[in-house]
């Protein structure tokens, strides 16, 4: 699944930790989800909403 995660990310001058540690996830996780090789559980997509203020369906695509 397609995503602007790394883009995001970037505009708030956050690092993969810094957005890990805010989902409470690791950092590995948070680079497979930009890179495509993994794809967020539902539960962890809300949470990404949520903090970057978007819809879901803003932030990944098919």
């Amino acid at each position: 699944m397609k995503n602007r995660l790394r883009v995001l990310r970037a505009e708030r001058n956050w690092s993969q930790a810094d957005l890990a540690e805010k989902l409470g996830v690791s950092r590995q996780s948070v680079n497979a989800i930009e890179t495509g090789r993994f794809d967020p559980s539902l539960p962890l997509a809300f949470r990404l909403a949520a903090l970057f203020e978007l819809p879901i369906e803003s932030i990944f695509s098919e």
